[in-house]
C-alpha cells in the first residue's frame, strides 16, 4: 500500500515496446487530502480519470479544478502538478503510455497542452472503469508479454475513443480546416494507397464517397494534378521500383503491384520509366 493513499494498485507492462502506441503502466488510487504530485516533468503521456472527489491539475500555468467524470492529460516534457482536495480528495485511475503517433492522435481528438482536460469522459463510470480495469488485468504475468502488450493497447485505444467522444463539442467548435470534398479526396487518396494491389474501380470508389465519377475525377485532378487512375498508376510504378531492388521475380513484382499479366506490367513500366523492369534492376537505381 502506498502510504499517501487509502487505496493504491498499479500494473506494469512487462514488455518494453516503443512502437505506434504502447501502455507502460496503469493503476487506480485514492490519495489522502492535499496529496500533491509535482511540479515535475514526465517523459511519457499520463492520463487520469476522476471517479469521485475533487482536485486541481495544473499545466502551462493554468489550473483546472477536476471533479467526477473529468480526465486530465499530462504530456511529456510539460511541467505539471496535481493536488487532491482538502475535504473531498479524489479517487481516480490512470494509464501511462508512449508511441510515435500519440501526439498526433491526441491533437486530432482536440487534446493538447492548452486543452488538457476532457470533461464527461467518465460520466458513464461503469464503462470507463471497466476499460481501466481491463488495462490493469492485461498484465497478468502470463508468460506471454507480447500478447499482454497487444491486449492493453486495444483497451487503451477504446479509452482514447471515449475521450474523443466526450470531446466532440470542442472539435465541432474548431473552424473547419478543409472542405468536405477535400476530406473526401483525402479518403480517395488513402484508398488508392492501400488498395493498389487490387483491381480498383473509380466508379465504385466515387459511389462509396457519394459523388458522380465525373465530378470526383475533376476534383481529384484539381487537388492532385492527376486523374485518379493516373495517381493509382504512379503508386503502382513507384512500388514496383522498390520491389525491383529485391530478389523477387518480375512476375512476383507485377502481381504485388496489381498486375495479373507480367508482360503487360513490363510494357507499362517501360513506358513509365523508359526502361524494362529487368534493365532497371540491372541499373541498380
Amino acid at each position: 500500500m502506498n502510504p499517501d493513499h487509502t487505496m493504491f494498485s498499479v500494473s506494469i507492462n512487462p514488455l518494453a515496446n516503443h512502437g505506434e502506441l504502447s501502455v507502460l503502466f496503469s493503476g487506480e488510487g485514492k490519495p489522502l487530502p492535499l496529496h500533491q504530485t509535482g511540479p515535475a516533468v514526465h517523459d511519457y503521456y499520463l492520463i487520469h480519470t476522476v471517479f469521485a472527489g475533487e482536485g486541481v491539475f495544473t499545466i502551462r500555468g493554468k489550473a483546472y479544478r477536476c471533479s467526477p467524470g473529468d480526465t486530465f492529460v499530462i504530456f511529456p516534457g510539460e511541467l505539471f502538478s496535481y493536488v487532491a482536495d482538502a475535504e473531498r480528495p479524489w479517487h481516480y485511475a490512470w494509464v501511462a503510455f508512449v508511441g510515435r503517433s500519440v501526439g498526433t492522435t491526441l491533437a486530432v481528438l482536440g487534446i493538447t497542452p492548452e486543452n488538457a482536460v476532457v470533461t464527461g469522459a467518465g460520466r458513464s463510470p461503469r464503462d470507463v472503469r471497466h476499460l481501466y480495469r481491463r488495462l490493469r488485468t492485461s498484465f497478468q504475468q502470463s508468460g506471454y508479454p507480447v500478447l499482454e502488450d497487444m491486449e492493453a493497447g486495444g483497451w487503451l485505444r477504446l479509452l482514447l475513443g471515449k475521450l474523443g467522444q466526450a470531446n466532440r463539442q470542442r472539435l465541432m467548435e474548431k473552424p473547419a480546416a478543409e472542405s468536405e470534398i477535400e476530406r473526401q479526396i483525402g479518403r480517395a487518396i488513402r484508398y488508392l494507397e492501400l488498395q493498389y494491389t487490387q483491381p480498383v474501380s473509380i466508379e465504385a470508389l466515387a459511389q462509396s464517397l457519394g459523388y458522380h465519377r465525373t465530378y470526383l475525377c475533376k476534383m481529384f485532378k484539381q487537388s492532385t494534378g492527376l486523374a485518379p487512375m493516373q495517381y493509382l498508376f504512379n503508386i503502382r510504378m513507384e512500388r514496383a521500383k522498390q520491389l525491383l531492388g529485391t530478389s523477387m521475380t518480375i512476375d512476383q513484382v507485377a502481381s504485388s503491384v496489381g498486375f495479373n499479366d507480367a508482360l503487360y506490367f513490363s510494357k507499362q513500366f517501360r513506358k513509365w520509366s523508359g526502361m524494362a523492369p529487368s534493365a532497371y534492376r540491372r541499373s541498380g537505381r
